[in-house]
């Protein structure tokens, strides 16, 4: 049976420094209908805390804490097999896509600006809610995703294991994965794949330069390709739908939006 979340099971671990913000959000988080709100100051007090049995499964953190970043924070949890799957938010003030750039790559559910609305924090929660549970509506149409071949690239393996969890949340079960644009290219000459998904920003061959070469070079050259990227310039996405993709997704991406576009490469790709 498929597991769903409701904004009442939330189990939220709140961590902010200033404790009229934090009294704010803790009221917000109650008024949309989440009960249960741990707050600590440290972000070591709410690692310790994930180790019992009815541990949270969200934490909305701000980027500065006393003990580490959110950015150090959000590295454990992903670095760690019994924590990688938790929901993350980030709450903050700044704006630097140079600074919010790790937060992306390491998956996290939303990023909220401050100050912010009861709209922003309504739909970070729908996005965790998303992402938490898992949705087969997709495989109770006539698209078989338990047969659905699947190859992830991206450098960042918390943004593999991400993409993963999302994917697997819709159904995908069969899913490969590379480190890279080489990796990648050498997997799609040996196997066959019926979708294929990657980063834009990686070393070695970048997400341009992989789908270029499957465009042009690949025995695959028609798989339907889903770029997933925190990539904000206009001209280098513009590129990259000329050379190819079927799809672009931004980080961090919603588990909705992935479903969508999901669906319709899968459907144009249908006789």
């Amino acid at each position: 049976m498929a597991k769903h979340f409701s904004i009442s099971e939330l189990r939220v671990i709140l961590l902010e420094p200033s404790p009229a913000q934090n009294k704010l959000i803790t009221a917000k988080l109650k008024l949309l209908g989440i009960s249960d709100i741990i707050s600590f100051e440290l972000a070591s007090q709410a690692l310790a805390s994930l180790k019992t049995d009815n541990s949270p499964n969200l934490i909305l953190s701000a980027l500065y804490l006393k003990d580490m970043t959110g950015i150090d924070l959000l590295t454990q949890l992903r670095n760690n097999p019994d924590t990688q799957d938790i929901a993350f938010v980030l709450i903050s003030s700044e704006t630097q896509p140079k600074v919010l750039e790790p937060l992306r790559q390491l998956g996290a559910c939303a990023i909220i600006p401050k100050p912010f609305t009861s709209e922003n924090l309504d739909h970070a929660l729908c996005v965790s809610l998303d992402y938490l549970s898992e949705d087969l509506t997709l495989d109770q149409d006539d698209l078989d995703l338990d047969m659905l071949r699947v190859l992830l690239v991206d450098d960042s393996k918390a943004a593999r294991n991400y993409m993963k969890k999302v994917l697997e949340n819709l159904g995908v079960r069969n899913i490969k994965e590379a480190a890279n644009g080489h990796e990648g290219v050498q997997m799609l000459e040996e196997s066959v794949f019926d979708l294929l998904i990657t980063d834009y920003n990686m070393p070695e061959m970048d997400g341009k330069e992989l789908i270029e070469f499957v465009r042009k070079n690949s025995w695959q050259s028609n798989i339907p390709i889903l770029m997933v990227s925190s990539e904000s310039d206009g001209g280098r996405l513009a590129a990259v739908t000329q050379a190819g993709v079927s799809g672009i997704c931004d980080k961090p991406f919603e588990p909705s939006v992935v479903r969508g576009l999901l669906e319709k490469i899968l459907r144009d790709q249908q006789p």
